[in-house]
C-alpha cells in the first residue's frame, strides 16, 4: 500500500505541476509581466516587467545603432541599461528575433526562422525543464528557478556586465577559480566587452582595482576598514547602505545593499574607465551622479590611446598631438579614444624628422635612460639618429621613448622653461604650418613694436601736461593686464596717511582709501615680504587674471623699494566675522546664510579647479569673506602663497592652540593639498550655522567644541539644535541638514575623506547626495587633550 501512496502522491504534483503551468501560460498569453514559462518567448517591443515596476527586459538598441541586445533597464523615462545577455552577438531585428524558454530550461535567444542560437544561458545547473520559469525580480536579477520548489538554476547576477546592483555579489571562488567583476561597454552603441574592469583582490584582501586589459591597475580603493573605502568616502555603511563581506576557504565575495528599497542606486563602469556611483532622481527625471574614479580622468590608463593626449581641464579630456590624427574618427566622435591617433605623415627618418615641443606635460612610463648623453641638444641628436626613437626628454639627464607614446597628461600649469617639456617625433612637414604661424607672430611683433615706439614718443610729448594734471600711477614694467601700478605717493594721499583702519590680517594691514575717480578702496600694506622686486610683478600680474564673482577684484599695486601694497575693491558691508559674531547687530537671516555658504564654495572651487594653475588659498576664516552691498561674499587674500613664498607658511604655522581654522596637514607637517582648504572651509560652515566661534562654550552645546557636538547631533539625527538660537527655528530643515553634513565631511581627518571643493558645490546645491558623515576620531583626541590642559581656552585663530 506504501508504494501505491507513493505513485498517487507523484502523481497528484505532476498534475498540480501541469495544471499551474497551464493556467501561468493561459495568463500569458500576450505581453510577459515578470514571468516566462516554458514555450513563451518575447519579440520585438515586448517586455517583461518586475513585479515592483523597477526593472525592464527586452530588446533594445544603444543609441542611434541599429544593432539589437537582450537587456535589463531601469524602468525610469530615460532608459538605463544594466545588464545585457548578447553583448558580443548583436541581432539585426528585434521583430524577427525572440528570447524563448526552450524545452531544457534554458533561456535562448534566437532568429525565429532558424534554430541556431544567437545566446543561451547555458546553465551549469541541472534544469528541471518542466517546471522552470523566468523571472525578472524588482533588485534587477534575472533567474531561471524551479517552479514548484523555488530553486534558483541560473541568474543574471552571476554574469555581471558594466553595472553592479544592490545585491549582486562580485569576488572570487576559490575552488572553481571564478571570477565576478565588471566589464566596461565600448562604446555608447556597443556593449561589447571593453578594455577597462573593476575586480576585487584575489588574495583576500579587502580592496578592489580598476584595471586595463586586466593587467594594468590604474587606481585602488584602498582597504576597507570596516565602513568604508578610503579613496572613496563617498560609498560607505551608513543609513544608506548596508555592505558585506563573505571571506572564508571557498569564497571572497563583497555585495552592498540599499536600505530604501524605492530609491535608485548603482555603480557602473563607464566606457571611459571610470567607476561612477549614480542615483536616480525623480523629481528632476535624471540620473544624478555622486562621484567619480579616478577623480582625475586623465589617470585611466590608456584613456586616450597612443599618440592622444589628456587634458583635465578641457570639457573633452583627449585630444591628438599636431600631426596625428583619430586612428577611427567614429568612434573618437562616440567618446571612445583609447584607439588612439595615428601619423598624418609617416616618418622619414634622419634629419627629414622634426620633433613636436609639448611643454608641461607628463610623458610616458619607462623611458630608456642614457646618461652618457651630456646635454639637450646631444640628446636631440641621439634620438634623431635612431629611427626607432619617437620622442625624448632632457631633465638632468636624457630619456628617450620607442614606438607608441601611451598616457600623455598635460599638467595644466607652467613649471619653468624646460619642466616638464617632451619633444614628440614628427616629420618636418608638419611642423611648417607651426613656422607659418611664427613668422606671422613674428610679423605682428615687429608691427607692434613700431606702435609702442610712435606710443613712447607721443607719450613722451605729453608727459609735462599729464604731470601737472597729477599722476594716478606709476611705471607699470613687469606687469600684463587690468592692473594698475600705482604710486606710492598717491596711495598715502588716498589713504589719509594709512590712518583708517579696516583691519589687521595674517599678512599686513588693511586701510580705507579713496581714488578722485574711482571711488572707495582698500589698502593691503604687506609685510614680511622678501620677494625680488620682478618676481613680485609676476605673482601679482598672475593673480591679477584671476575673476570670479566670489574673489575680490584685485586693481593694482604698488612695488617701490620695500614698499609693497595691494589695491582692492572696498566692500561696504564689511567682513563676514563682523557680520555673523558682532554684538548688537541684527542676526542675517537662514537664506542669506546659505547664499554666503554658497558663494564662498563657487570661489574656492574656483581656484581650486577652474584656474589654469590651482590656487590654494591656505587661510580660509571669516575675516577672509568680505560682503558687498547685495551681501554676496567676496574671498580676500587669494594668491598670498605666491606673493609671500616661504613667508607664508611661517606665517601660518606660528599659530598657537590647537583648534582654529588649520586642517591636521599644517600641524603634522604633511604636504599642503587643497584639501586643506576644504578642511578649513568646513570649520567655517560650522560658524555660519552656529552663528558662533566655534571655540566659545556654552550650555546648549553642553560645553563641548561645536564641530564636535555637531557630528554627533548628526548621528542622532538632530539638526534644528545647531542652527543660531537668534533665528528661532526658522531655516528650510532640508538645507540646514544639508549644510551641518557638508560641514562635518569637509573636517574628516584623512584628505581622502573630504569632498573636493567642486563636490562641495554640488552637495550644497542639492545636485549630489550627501550621507551622514563619521565623527572626525582626531577631533575628539584633540578635544580631550585641550580638556586636560591647563590652557583649554588659549585657542588662537588666524
Amino acid at each position: 500500500m506504501s508504494a501505491r501512496r507513493r505513485q498517487m502522491a507523484q502523481l497528484l504534483a505532476l498534475c498540480l505541476s501541469e495544471f499551474f503551468l497551464l493556467c501561468a501560460f493561459s495568463a500569458h498569453t500576450g505581453v510577459a509581466d515578470d514571468s516566462l514559462f516554458r514555450g513563451q518567448s518575447l519579440s520585438g517591443g515586448q517586455t517583461m516587467v518586475s513585479r515592483g515596476g523597477k526593472f525592464e527586459l527586452g530588446f533594445f538598441a544603444p543609441g542611434v545603432s541599429s544593432k539589437y541586445y537582450i537587456g535589463i533597464w531601469y524602468k525610469v523615462s530615460k532608459k538605463t541599461v544594466v545588464w545585457v545577455a548578447n553583448r558580443e552577438k548583436p541581432v539585426a531585428s528585434a521583430s524577427s528575433s525572440e528570447l524563448h524558454l526552450a524545452e531544457d530550461g534554458n533561456l535562448v535567444l534566437r532568429l525565429k526562422d532558424s534554430k541556431n542560437q544567437i545566446w543561451s544561458s547555458n546553465s551549469s545547473s541541472p534544469l528541471a525543464s518542466n517546471s522552470t520559469v523566468a523571472v525578472l525580480l524588482d533588485d534587477g536579477n534575472l533567474v531561471l528557478k524551479d517552479y514548484i520548489s523555488s530553486d534558483t538554476l541560473w541568474q543574471s547576477f552571476d554574469h555581471p556586465t558594466n553595472t553592479w546592483l544592490p545585491g549582486a555579489k562580485l569576488g572570487h571562488n576559490k575552488l572553481t577559480g571564478r571570477d565576478w567583476f565588471l566589464t566596461s561597454w565600448r562604446n555608447p552603441e556597443d556593449p561589447s566587452p571593453g578594455m577597462f574592469t573593476m575586480e576585487f583582490d584575489r588574495n583576500g584582501v579587502d580592496q578592489f582595482y580598476l584595471l586595463r586589459d586586466r593587467r594594468h591597475r590604474y587606481w585602488t580603493s584602498g582597504i576597507w576598514n570596516g565602513d568604508m573605502y578610503p579613496a572613496i568616502p563617498e560609498i560607505k555603511s551608513n543609513h544608506f547602505f548596508d555592505f558585506t563581506h563573505i571571506y572564508n576557504t571557498i569564497f571572497n565575495e563583497f555585495s552592498y545593499r540599499v536600505r530604501d528599497r524605492a530609491a535608485t542606486h548603482y555603480l557602473m563602469l563607464d566606457f571611459t574607465g571610470e567607476l561612477k556611483r549614480k542615483r536616480w532622481d525623480e523629481e528632476a527625471k535624471v540620473m544624478l551622479q555622486f562621484c567619480s574614479l579616478p577623480r582625475d580622468p586623465c589617470d585611466v590608463e590608456g584613456r586616450c590611446g597612443p599618440f592622444g593626449s589628456c587634458n583635465k581641464f578641457t570639457s573633452s579630456p583627449c585630444h591628438c598631438l599636431q600631426g596625428f590624427n583619430p586612428r577611427s574618427p567614429n568612434e573618437w566622435a562616440l567618446g571612445d579614444h583609447t584607439g588612439g591617433c595615428v601619423r598624418r605623415t609617416p616618418l622619414r627618418c634622419g634629419e627629414r624628422d622634426g620633433f613636436l615641443e609639448l611643454p608641461n606635460t607628463q610623458p610616458p612610463a619607462n623611458p630608456v635612460r642614457m646618461s652618457t648623453i651630456g646635454g639637450r641638444e646631444e640628446c636631440r641628436i641621439a634620438c634623431l639618429r635612431n629611427c626607432s626613437c619617437t620622442a625624448y626628454a632632457y631633465h638632468s639627464d636624457c630619456s628617450i621613448w620607442q614606438g607608441d607614446l601611451l598616457n600623455l597628461k598635460s599638467l595644466g600649469s607652467s613649471n619653468g622653461a624646460d619642466s616638464g617639456t617632451l619633444y614628440v617625433r614628427v616629420d618636418a612637414s608638419e611642423l611648417a604650418d607651426n613656422d607659418h604661424k611664427n613668422r606671422k607672430k613674428t610679423a605682428a611683433i615687429v608691427v607692434g613694436a613700431v606702435s609702442g615706439v610712435a606710443a613712447v614718443a607721443v607719450a613722451v610729448l605729453l608727459w609735462p601736461s599729464r604731470c601737472r594734471k597729477g599722476a594716478t600711477v606709476g611705471a607699470s614694467d613687469g606687469v600684463q593686464g587690468p592692473l594698475i601700478a600705482f604710486d606710492y605717493k598717491l596711495i598715502r594721499k588716498a589713504t589719509k596717511g594709512f590712518s583708517e583702519k579696516l583691519g589687521r590680517g595674517s599678512f599686513g594691514s588693511v586701510f580705507k582709501g579713496e581714488l578722485p575717480d574711482s571711488g572707495a578702496i582698500a589698502v593691503k600694506r604687506l609685510e614680511s615680504v622678501r620677494q625680488g622686486e620682478k618676481q613680485f610683478r609676476m605673482e601679482v600680474s598672475t593673480i591679477g587674471t584671476i575673476h570670479h564673482v566670489n574673489l575680490v577684484r584685485l586693481r593694482g599695486f604698488c612695488c617701490e623699494g620695500d614698499k609693497r601694497l595691494l589695491v582692492y575693491d572696498y566692500m561696504p558691508m564689511g567682513s563676514l566675522d563682523s557680520v555673523l559674531f558682532a554684538d548688537g547687530r541684527e542676526a542675517l537671516d537662514w537664506k542669506k546664510r546659505y547664499g554666503i555658504a554658497l558663494g564662498i564654495a563657487r570661489g574656492l572651487a574656483y581656484l581650486h579647479e577652474k584656474c589654469r594653475e590651482c590656487i590654494m588659498h591656505c587661510d580660509i576664516k571669516p575675516e577672509n569673506i568680505l560682503l558687498d552691498m547685495d551681501m554676496r561674499p567676496k574671498i580676500a587674500d587669494f594668491g598670498m602663497a605666491k606673493l609671500l613664498g616661504r613667508e607664508f607658511s611661517r606665517v601660518l604655522t606660528t599659530v598657537r592652540g590647537t583648534i582654529g581654522y588649520l586642517a591636521p596637514e599644517w600641524i603634522t607637517g604633511s604636504a599642503i593639498t587643497p584639501k586643506a582648504d576644504v578642511y578649513s572651509f568646513g570649520l567655517m560652515l560650522h560658524e555660519i550655522v552656529s552663528g558662533r566661534r566655534n571655540t566659545d562654550t556654552c550650555a546648549e552645546w553642553n560645553r563641548i567644541y561645536f564641530p564636535l557636538w555637531a557630528a554627533i547631533k548628526l548621528q542622532e539625527g538632530e539638526t534644528l539644535c545647531l542652527l543660531d538660537p537668534r533665528l528661532k527655528g526658522e531655516a528650510d530643515a532640508e538645507e540646514l541638514s544639508r549644510v551641518c553634513r557638508v560641514a562635518c565631511w569637509c573636517i574628516q581627518d584623512l584628505e581622502c575623506s573630504r569632498p573636493s571643493m567642486g563636490e562641495v558645490v554640488q552637495q550644497l546645491e542639492g545636485v549630489l547626495d550627501v550621507s551622514i558623515p563619521p565623527i572626525p576620531v582626531l577631533l575628539q583626541k584633540l578635544v580631550a587633550d585641550d580638556e586636560l590642559a591647563e590652557d583649554n581656552h588659549s585657542y588662537a585663530t588666524i
